[in-house]
């Protein structure tokens, strides 16, 4: 490790001086406390962190996106170059496993570099150019020019379920800093060893290309006490979080309740419905069961796109359903990532076995450990599942429930589910054409629409839509993953009749960036 542990918060370029405990890294299962003590940050260092937020905002917001991506790139060569470190802390504090881990720091690594590359080149910040004409008839015409500018610093809350790729040098962080918005980071409680490790890793970078201090904070003390504290100082002017909707719906009423409403984007909640039908299974119904088994399973089924809920038609797919339920009869319990998260789990798949109408078809005949969660299938009927609300909770575990009826009853429940991260379709090119418009249900409830394959598995690139319709975000237009991100954090301005010299490289006549503009 380059350097020990110290359980301290980042202000800027200086370490929390607290000495109040708010916590220790435990190790799953086991229960066992991890060195150091993690100290919070007391009131007066947050007010520290945010007030150098402030002062490095303007200087950071107009530091040219090449200088910009240069600090995103070394931010991700030193994570890489502590990657044993990450990886040998992260397994203690999340009982993750290496490859998991080794693969998350590559996501993360990577989607700093694909920032990067979009800042460097520059077009994102979509140029738009109206010239004057004094002769445009009925009124002269003024010149005036338009581009994306930073909105400020933004705070970002870790992720619990994933301590790299949404957390410390995440999605979030990583799009913020590349509109040009300080990040000030709230650690997860999770993993605040890892978290400690990644900080390191971004304040030397930070340092090496000389950013203005305040450009990067890490704060340890918890959402409910230091994180609240964040998100209602006025320096904050946006919040990202990944987290429980009843998390995430806190930030948003204490967003909301500032004098200056800001906005909040969180990520919070989905179950991914995955609708079946007849062509599907005639392709072969025990490898989709497998598959599927597969998908629900993965992460011991605590990724936010695990499918939690599907729709398949009467009088179709008894194989599918036989080999699903032996697949979950044998499955082996998992360690999940905290007690809360496990103990959570347990009361939500004992909800829906208790709710009139749901039949428990399988859950592991396999003895559960301390901290784990054990594979579980339920069955109910469309109307049953229309009559209880509460079946469209989020499990956020190993556990789906599948839900029968006709097409039309299952078309037509399409549109009462809540909004999602994915819908999965699974059918014929021709069932495809049939059903438009179960299609286009579908497509009013996701933000990613997958044909004949499972939700687990986001690819970071361009094209990449990671949202949803509420309750799976706070707001279904944005992404909370691929460079589309960093449009959260800006804001159009207008310059109306400025000296060309006066406007910024991205507007003046000569284009001296070369980017693509509108004009």
């Amino acid at each position: 490790m380059i350097s020990p542990l110290l359980g301290t918060s980042f202000i800027g370029y200086t370490r929390s001086t607290s000495a109040t405990v708010c916590g220790h890294g435990v190790q799953p299962g086991t229960g066992t406390q991890l060195e150091p003590a993690y100290l919070a940050a007391s009131p007066e260092e947050v007010e520290r962190a945010m007030s150098l937020a402030a002062a490095a905002f303007p200087a950071f917001s107009i530091l040219s996106g090449k200088v910009r991506a240069k600090f995103l790139r070394d931010a991700a060569a030193e994570i890489e170059a502590v990657v044993e470190d990450i990886v040998e802390r992260g397994q203690l504090e999340t009982a993750l496993p290496e490859a998991r881990l080794r693969g998350e720091t590559g996501r993360t690594t990577g989607q700093l570099r694909l920032f990067a590359e979009l800042i460097e080149e520059g077009s994102w910040v979509d140029a738009r150019i109206e010239r004057a004409d004094p002769d445009s008839k009925p009124l002269p015409k003024v010149d005036l020019r338009s581009m994306l500018r930073p909105i400020g610093p933004v705070a970002v809350f870790c992720a619990g379920n994933f301590p790299l790729a949404y957390s410390v040098a995440g999605g979030d962080t990583a799009s913020a800093l590349a509109a040009g918005c300080p990040v000030v980071v709230i650690a997860h409680s999770s993993h605040p060893g890892v978290a400690e490790i990644v900080a390191s890793a971004v304040v030397r970078a930070a340092r090496a290309n000389e950013m203005p201090e305040g450009v990067f904070s890490v704060l340890y003390g918890g959402g409910r006490s230091v994180g609240q504290t964040v998100v209602k100082h006025p320096a904050i002017q946006a919040v990202g979080f990944t987290g429980s909707r009843a998390g995430g719906t806190a930030l948003m009423d204490t967003a909301n309740a500032r004098p200056q409403p800001i906005p909040v984007y969180a990520e919070m909640s989905s179950i991914n419905p995955v609708v079946i039908l007849p062509g599907a299974l005639a392709r072969g119904e025990q490898a989709l069961a497998e598959g599927f088994f597969g998908s629900l399973t993965l992460g011991v089924g605590q990724f936010c796109t695990n499918p939690g809920l599907v729709f398949l038609p009467t009088g179709t797919g008894e194989d599918f359903l036989n080999h699903l339920t032996s697949l979950t009869a044998v499955g082996s319990p998992g360690t999940m990532l905290n007690a809360a998260i496990c103990n959570s789990f347990v009361g939500a798949t004992a909800r829906v076995a208790n709710t009139p109408g749901v039949e428990t078809l399988a859950s592991s005949g396999k003895e559960a450990g301390p901290g784990q969660g054990k594979p579980s299938l339920f069955i109910v009927s469309v109307a049953d599942f229309l009559a209880h609300d509460s079946l469209q909770d989020e499990m956020f575990g190993p556990a789906t429930l599948i839900v029968r009826g006709s097409l039309q009853e299952i078309e037509a429940a399409i549109p009462h589910l809540q909004g999602q991260l994915t819908a999965s379709l699974h059918a014929t090119d021709e069932e495809l054409t049939a059903h438009a418009g179960l299609v286009h249900a579908l497509q009013q409830r996701a933000g990613r629409l997958i044909y004949n394959g499972f939700p687990t598995g986001v690819q970071v690139c361009n094209s990449i839509v990671h949202g949803g319709p509420f309750p799976a975000t706070s707001d279904g237009r944005s992404t909370s993953v691929g460079p589309m991100a960093i449009f959260r954090f800006c804001r159009p301005v207008a310059w109306q009749s400025f000296p060309d010299a006066a406007l910024p490289a991205e507007l003046q006549d000569a284009n001296p960036l070369g980017i693509r503009r509108m004009e």
